[in-house]
């Protein structure tokens, strides 16, 4: 017997060496009863019929294993059209960014991380660079890093010792602060490529904020990859159309209403969300979904505290935002951050018999004080 301590965390990777029991370690970086007052005040807003009173944030949009469900079963809707074409262009457009990411081992950290399949693709590539690589997907949601984190190493072999899920809200600047500190404790000076996929970017009431605040941990050998739904027309014909595109899928309608129905007991009827489009500051549609009291009476909604709101006519609750972001709006964003672009894939939605505004891109972003390629900002963005 050595008199060597054994750290904890080796002892339990050897108790769970070759135990086929679905067992996941995950780090909780914030009080989950801090997040329920939280979403508990946002839904006590003030009365407004525009969306901008009560509201459901991003994050809370996945909080939960009704969410999470409600959200697996939407990706796989086939009506989901940004699923889909997400899903389609994925590959493609990660076989155009990749080159720029094989020369040096990097470890990859996924902000939001979904249902995992577009980590399989990069993990899958990266591992076969980096053997002693951590992946460490971050989410609010405890059931969306179970369910997103197991589809990544799921048929490839990567170790589950070199997983480390982080259940922590990424979009608070002073949460994001923190995980930088105990990533560069964690991994060193070694590169870490970030990842900001399916439109997450969109779901945040202040895209320049979260991307600033993502933007701030960035060390000049790290990446960032952000991809991001787009629109080649900015008017309310193409603003209608974005709300149409989410309108038409019943599974998207179940997620986005699945907060609200799990965390109070406010009545959900279809003829009660409405789907909003707009140009929003000329340079990118907006796309807002709300629960709207369209009766001529008042409603009460029980909160999580058991205390109740009343709901007057025509108050609403905003339940989800996103946007599709036109060019300008992507440079004037990662150039207010300080990120240069190094990469950038685009494709165009193709379902429909006349041409379509929307498509999706992928960027590949480097920081300030990077060594990047000489490349020139326009033509990376006139690709």
């Amino acid at each position: 017997m050595t008199d060597e301590p054994v750290h904890v965390i080796r002892k339990l990777e050897q108790a769970l060496r070759d135990d086929d029991f679905a067992w996941s370690l995950m780090l909780v970086g914030e009080d989950q009863t801090d997040k329920l007052a939280t979403l508990t005040g946002d839904l006590r807003g003030p009365h407004s019929e525009t969306g901008d009173g009560k509201q459901i944030t991003s994050g809370f949009s996945y909080w939960g294993i009704g969410p999470t469900i409600a959200w697996a079963n939407a990706t796989n809707d086939p009506f989901y059209l940004v699923m889909k074409a997400g899903a389609e262009s994925f590959l493609r457009h990660w076989r155009k960014v990749r080159p720029h990411t094989d020369k040096t081992g990097f470890h990859f950290v996924s902000l939001g991380v979904g249902t995992g399949v577009k980590d399989r693709t990069i993990l899958a590539d990266m591992y076969r660079k980096n053997r002693d690589m951590f992946y460490i997907p971050v989410d609010m949601s405890s059931e969306m890093l179970r369910m997103g984190t197991l589809e990544p190493v799921r048929g490839l072999g990567f170790p589950m010792s070199q997983v480390l899920p982080v259940q922590l809200d990424f979009s608070i600047a002073d949460n994001m602060g923190e995980l930088g500190q105990m990533l560069a404790r964690l991994v060193g000076d070694e590169p870490i490529l970030f990842t900001l996929t399916g439109n997450t970017l969109a779901n945040f009431e202040s895209d320049l904020e979260l991307l600033g605040t993502i933007t701030r941990v960035l060390r000049p050998q790290d990446r960032l990859l952000l991809e991001v739904a787009s629109t080649s027309s900015l008017d309310q014909t193409a603003a209608d159309a974005a709300a149409d595109e989410y309108q038409q899928t019943r599974a998207f309608a179940e997620f986005v209403t699945s907060a609200l129905r799990y965390n109070t007991d406010l009545r959900i009827e279809d003829g009660l969300i409405d789907y909003r489009g707009e140009v929003e500051t000329n340079d990118a549609l907006l796309v807002k979904i709300v629960w709207q009291n369209n009766t001529s009476e008042s409603m009460t909604m029980g909160l999580p505290d058991h205390t109740e709101v009343t709901l007057k006519p025509n108050d609403t609750i905003l339940l989800y935002t996103t946007r599709k972001f036109s060019t300008e709006r992507l440079k004037k964003l990662t150039a207010e951050c300080g990120l240069t672009a190094i990469e950038h894939a685009h494709s165009g939605f193709r379902y429909t018999r006349r041409p379509s505004p929307f498509g999706l891109d992928l960027l590949l972003l480097a920081p300030e004080g990077a060594e990047v390629p000489n490349l020139l900002a326009e033509d990376i963005w006139s690709q």
